[in-house]
Parts: structure tokens; C-alpha cells; sequence
């Protein structure tokens, strides 16, 4: 038990110094941009009851929930995903029948998944959501808000990547696939399983042009050019109605000057099963995962009693300071503070010092000198960790 006390639990960790105020910067830099896009901070309850994150959701699976019990029985969860709760507490405060509700968000997750191997069970999360607005406008804005708020963050190398999970969806239904067999295709897909998927087509008896697009869907990234590729390829299915919305979306991102960087994947898939349109993506080098991720979710509001179109995304703040140390743009600055020593005899000149320098803007620690220590000695040991070292005398 005496080891536990110095260390924390699996997939947890501490953050402190030089880290921590950066990591502190950063969520203040990257939510001033979501407040100049009209976006208002809520605050909502690390603990949900458990229905917020139910099956019926579509989020994360419960095995991987943190559970818990109030003294009356019922069961709580550490949230796992900023999205459920937004919306619960939107449908609870927010008149949402009026106009679109702008509301952003800064918190820590948390997922009980051992089979996340070197990843983080408490994650630091910025995002926005957007409720009220069911148009191919919000959907823009909001991709275009995540790619300043990486540009804001000090990236310049990366892409958001953007699908439509209604595209593989409208293929699934008109090529009569349901269930456990289109959840097993959308896996294949997903991993660029084609000869798994062709397998998997050819047991299912789908054959023609609906075919020829789901085995062509693992090839279907890239530039702009995939949306012409696609819509040659579903000439006179449904599917092409998703091609239409995500051709609208890059349109309005040009005029906002970020399509340079936009791509598209349309076997694009995720785990949260409440997306019902456009989804997107976030990626930069030297992470191996999205820094940035959201969608539509024109269903979920439903579940909390207030129908409503919707659209979201979040930002790990862990994985953009990753990716910003490996791609060596953390800024290069010493320690900022200033540490003034002084003896029990200066102590009126130390505290006037102090505050002078504090109301000019200065961080300053103080350090009284104890019974035989000396001056020099004890700012030999301090040098390193201050900008500047002043014995008030």
C-alpha cells in the first residue's frame, strides 16, 4: 500500500511545472477562439447518472465506463465523453426551438479501457457544440473553427479529414445489409479490409453498381477530386445526397480560406454511434491519432426530450501538446519567475519589492533566509528554475 501513496492509478498521470502552464496557455489560447466564434462556456458534472451514456446513446460501451453508486443505488459514471452531457443539459436549460444554442466546454474524460496500451484514461478536452442548426453553414463553421484552433495551438502541418457517415449508410440500405453483417462490412471497410469486404459482399449476394462502390470505398480519400470519383461511381443512388452536402461544405470552407487544409475519406467510420451526417477528423504528424474529432448528431438531442439538429467536436489537449513537442514548435522559453531572498531584518523591503514587481505584471517568489543560511548559497541552488534572483537587503 506504502508504493500506491507516490503514484497514480493505471493510465492516469500528474502534470506540473513548465508542462502544466503550457498545457494552462493552451486551453486559454484555443478557447478564446471559440469565443470569438460566438460560443458561451458551460460547466457540466464529472459524475452523470448512468442513463447519459446508456446503450441507447450510442457512445463509448459501458464495459469501458467508470461505475459508481449514490446511497440511494442508483449507478453513476465518470463522464467519458462531453457530448451526451451537453446535450442532456442543453435539452434541461436551453429554449431550443428559438435559436441555435453556442455553447464550448473545457474538462477531463474518462475511459476504463486496459486494451488502450500507452494511452491515458483521463484525457483534458476542449470543444464546442453547436445546437439548433441543421445546415451544411454549421457544418463549415465548426470545421473551420478546428482548424484555426490548431493554428491558434501553433500547428501548421496537419488535415482535417472529413467524411459522411450517411454515404456508407444509404449503400448499406439500398444494398439491403443490416445488422450484425453491416457492422461487420463498415469494420472491414474502416480497417481497408477490400479483400475481406469483397468476401463478406460475395456471401451476401450484393452485386451491382451499389457494389462497385462499397469495394471501391477504402480508395475514396483524398482531395476534392474523391467527391467527383464517388459521384460517378453512385450516379442514381441515394448515397449521392451525402456528396452533395460534403461538395456545399468544402465550397463554404474555401471561402473561409482553410481548404488548403481539408481532405475527404468517405469509408470515414466512428465509435460513437450517434453521428448522423458529416464526421471529421483531426490529424498532424508524430501522433498516431486525431487531435481533433466530431460530427453531426441530428438524433441524440431526441433522447433527452428536445429534438434537435446538432454538431460538435472536441480537442485533445494532450495530443496537440504531443504533437507540438515532437514537431519541436513548443515555444523555447526560460523560467519566467523572479525569486527574491531576503533575511527577517529586510523583510519590509523584500514584501514593498514584491509588490511593485507583481503590479507590473511579474510572477515573484519569495524566500526568507532561516537561521545560518547564506544568500549566495541558497540562490546557487535556485538558479535554473527563475528568470531572475534579487537579495533584497
Amino acid at each position: 500500500m506504502k508504493n500506491r501513496l507516490l503514484h497514480t492509478p493505471d493510465g492516469m498521470r500528474d502534470i506540473y511545472n513548465g508542462e502544466c502552464e503550457r498545457k494552462q496557455a493552451l486551453e486559454a489560447g484555443l478557447s478564446g477562439v471559440m469565443r470569438s466564434h460566438g460560443f458561451r462556456m458551460i460547466e457540466t458534472p464529472s459524475l452523470e447518472f448512468f442513463d447519459v451514456f446508456s446503450k441507447e446513446v450510442g457512445t463509448i460501451p459501458s464495459s469501458e465506463l467508470y461505475r459508481f453508486f449514490d446511497r440511494e443505488g442508483n449507478t453513476l459514471v465518470l463522464r467519458p465523453d462531453f457530448t451526451p452531457s451537453i446535450a442532456r443539459a442543453a435539452s434541461k436549460y436551453f429554449p431550443l426551438e428559438t435559436e441555435p444554442v453556442r455553447l464550448c466546454y473545457a474538462g477531463n474524460t474518462f475511459v476504463n479501457s486496459t486494451s488502450y496500451q500507452g494511452r491515458l484514461c483521463e484525457n483534458t478536452q476542449l470543444g464546442a457544440e453547436l445546437i439548433g442548426d441543421g445546415s451544411a453553414d454549421a457544418d463549415a463553421e465548426m470545421i473551420a473553427m478546428a482548424v484555426r484552433m490548431l493554428l491558434e495551438a501553433g500547428l501548421t502541418d496537419f488535415q482535417i479529414s472529413v467524411g459522411n457517415v450517411r454515404f456508407l449508410g444509404s449503400l448499406l440500405e439500398e444494398a439491403g445489409i443490416r445488422d450484425d453483417d453491416a457492422e461487420e462490412l463498415t469494420r472491414l471497410l474502416s480497417n481497408r479490409n477490400s479483400f475481406g469486404a469483397g468476401q463478406l459482399l460475395d456471401r451476401l449476394h450484393v452485386e451491382g453498381p451499389v457494389r462497385k462502390v462499397l469495394e471501391a470505398l477504402p480508395g475514396l480519400v483524398g482531395s476534392r477530386d474523391v467527391l467527383d470519383k464517388a459521384r460517378a461511381l453512385s450516379e442514381g443512388l441515394a448515397a449521392c445526397e451525402a456528396l452533395d452536402r460534403l461538395s456545399l461544405i468544402y465550397d463554404i470552407l474555401d471561402l473561409y480560406g482553410v481548404a488548403g487544409h481539408i481532405s475527404f475519406d468517405l469509408g470515414m467510420t466512428s465509435r460513437y454511434m450517434y453521428y448522423t451526417g458529416v464526421i471529421f477528423r483531426g490529424y498532424t504528424y508524430g501522433v498516431g491519432e486525431a487531435v481533433i474529432k466530431g460530427g453531426r448528431y441530428d438524433g441524440l438531442l431526441a433522447h433527452f426530450g428536445k429534438p434537435s439538429p446538432s454538431i460538435g467536436f472536441v480537442a485533445v489537449i494532450g495530443l496537440i501538446m504531443n504533437a507540438l513537442e515532437r514537431q519541436s514548435a513548443v515555444p523555447g522559453e526560460g523560467p519566467q519567475r523572479i525569486l527574491i531572498i531576503y533575511g527577517p531584518d529586510s523583510r519590509p523591503k523584500a514584501a514593498a519589492l514584491a509588490a511593485k514587481l507583481r503590479g507590473e505584471g511579474e510572477s515573484v517568489a519569495m524566500r526568507v533566509l532561516g537561521p545560518g543560511e547564506d544568500a549566495k548559497e541558497v540562490a546557487a541552488r535556485s538558479e535554473g528554475n527563475y528568470r531572475e534572483i534579487i537579495e533584497a537587503r
